[in-house]
């Protein structure tokens, strides 16, 4: 990345810098200023650039918010390009700036590129993201999607923002459910070999997707175990069944452009021992002792008996009882387990992040407090957090969607990826904050309308391309020269783009990459909003037959408009089409 700062970080300096002379006057106190925003007003008629200095460092400083106000606006005016500073409301600061700095913004997208919007904020912290981490019984399904699509864009999102991102997939391969998975494999096996095994028994996994395990199984060892006992083959039988799984789980996301760093299996924390070194660690730190749970509300006594476990301190860091990590045969809980997963991540990386489905809400208190208490044994814990997101409802002609499927009771991603594509599925379940239900309707993702954002944004995009096209056809070429043609109509979509890197802090900082969706179709419906103003006006088309430098001025915003797109798509992992 070259050193060419946008506006929105040379602002963000103005301000500091601002504050450095009032302190260094002895106007104002040294202070911590992490609460200092520079942003856009939230109305355009106040201004261009907006900040909140005065009103969040007046109370620590002992100052009146409009004093203090006063004195950073006649900082803040002394600044090259600023023409109007206002006070708004108790200290607010509106700052009004020239239109030659908007203009060079353009030069800057142009300069930057690919790498507009790209930030140093994250520093080279290390984020590790774990999304998807589905059983690995069966083939990715469209509840697996959308954590799936989020956890993948925001490893994106935090990797432009500066951050080194270990995206990571929890194999659950430790359970019964994988038990389950080798009877079911040994059921196709013995079908393979030419049995008539009829239908496959209730409790078994139904779907044709181990019809080639089977097959596989067959080949490898013939009739060997056909009549053995289970004791004979279920190791061997769960270890074949779950590699075949996460092949066809990683082909899946594949299909979705979703590939993860690592592969972290349970099976292989418990054989290391991570568990015992997650409790031993604990009790040495006095967060696991040996007592009785509560009995249970609504059982009757003789319907339960007090069993002494060792039990985490959750209560200690905000959950509502104290966690066994044992069950009474002395197996793992699956918190347990899952404790000991997080004090693993935790060894390699400065924050954690979590991407669960919805219907895992109950158990956020208890791995929060768990993080909390194995990563803050030395200060301050470790940041991590959960992301909770809520299932889609797939539908078709207003009615919920069924479709034939090998999996035996479920609609595949793949299936979905093969009827409208990945960029569709893509941006689509990043069209709603993650926490709010969805439905993903199959008529509507491919309909050709402003009411598809991702046609919407895509179309813009081809659109764009398209007008270049023409323009080259016809001897004009973009000219960064011709800009001071450029007018407020124009430079409205240039403040409207150079919001895209004060946007990717915001959403990275969140650990929300849905906002550059919002953010993207808010870009493309002012594009074609301009476009549009062409209609009636020809004056205001990007091509202006007898003007080539005012074409030229506009086929060089048009540019870069396009460049923000692409930036924005590629955090999304979906592609900028040339034509559509």
């Amino acid at each position: 990345m070259t050193e060419t700062t946008t506006l929105h970080a040379a602002f963000a300096g103005h301000v500091n810098a601002a504050l450095d002379a009032l302190q260094a006057a002895g106007t104002l106190p040294p202070l911590p200023r992490t609460a200092v925003a520079v942003e856009p007003p939230r109305d355009p008629a106040h201004g261009d650039l907006a900040t909140n200095a005065a009103m969040v460092l007046a109370k620590p400083a002992g100052m009146n918010p409009r004093a203090l106000a006063e004195a950073l606006a006649a900082e803040l005016g002394k600044v090259a390009g600023v023409t109007a500073v206002e006070i708004a409301g108790p200290g607010f600061l509106n700052l009004r700036l020239d239109a030659s700095l908007w203009r060079e913004e353009l030069r800057t997208i142009a300069a930057l590129g690919d790498d507009y919007g790209r930030s140093a904020m994250g520093a080279g912290q290390t984020v590790n993201v774990e999304y998807v981490s589905a059983n690995p019984t069966g083939p990715m399904h469209m509840g697996h999607c959308r954590g799936a699509v989020v956890g993948d864009a925001l490893a994106s999102l935090l990797e432009f923002a500066g951050h080194k991102v270990i995206r990571e997939y929890y194999v659950n391969d430790a359970g019964g459910q994988v038990d389950v998975l080798a009877r079911s494999a040994h059921v196709r096996y013995r079908e393979a070999l030419g049995e008539n095994v009829g239908d496959v028994p209730e409790g078994l996994y139904p779907g044709d997707y181990l019809v080639p395990v089977g097959q596989a199984l067959a080949a490898e060892f013939g009739d060997r175990y056909a009549k053995a006992a289970e004791s004979e083959w279920l190791v061997l039988f769960r270890t074949r069944a779950v590699a075949a799984m996460l092949d066809m789980i990683k082909a899946d996301l594949a299909l979705l452009g979703i590939h993860h760093d690592l592969f972290s299996s349970e099976a292989e924390l418990q054989a290391a021992g991570k568990p015992e070194q997650a409790e031993a660690w604990l009790r040495a730190h006095d967060l696991v002792y040996d007592g009785q749970l509560e009995a249970p509300k609504g059982k009757a006594l003789d319907d339960w008996e007090p069993v002494e476990l060792p039990l985490f301190r959750s209560t200690r860091f905000g959950d509502d009882q104290d966690r066994p990590i044992k069950k009474s045969d002395g197996s793992w809980t699956y918190f347990g387990a899952d404790l000991a997963y997080h004090f693993q991540k935790a060894e390699k990386a400065d924050a954690l992040v979590d991407i669960w489905g919805a219907d895992h809400a109950g158990t956020v208190k208890r791995i929060k407090a768990a993080v909390a208490a194995l990563t803050g044994a030395e200060g301050s814990p470790k940041p991590f957090e959960v992301k909770l997101v809520q299932m889609v409802q797939l539908m078709k002609g207003g009615e919920p969607f069924k479709m034939s499927k090998r999996s035996g009771n479920f609609v595949t991603l793949a299936d979905v990826v093969e009827m409208v594509g990945k960029d569709v599925v893509r941006f689509t379940m990043l069209t709603r904050k993650p926490e709010a239900q969805m439905d993903f309707d199959f008529d509507k993702v491919v309909e050709a309308s402003k009411d598809n954002p991702v046609f919407y944004v895509q179309y813009a995009h081809a659109r764009i391309r398209s007008t270049l096209r023409k323009g080259a056809a016809e001897g004009f070429t973009p000219s960064a020269e011709a800009i001071d043609l450029l007018g407020e109509e124009e430079l409205a979509l240039v403040k409207l783009a150079a919001q895209f890197p004060r946007l990717v802090e915001a959403a990275a900082q969140a650990r929300e990459p849905h906002r550059i969706a919002f953010y993207l179709y808010d870009l493309a419906g002012a594009l074609h909003g301009y476009w549009n103003l062409g209609n009636d006006r020809p004056e205001k088309r990007f091509i202006v037959a007898q003007d080539a430098h005012l074409s030229g001025a506009r086929l060089y915003l048009a540019s870069q408009i396009g460049q923000l797109i692409r930036n924005g798509l590629a955090l999304l992992g979906v592609e900028a089409v040339e034509e559509m």
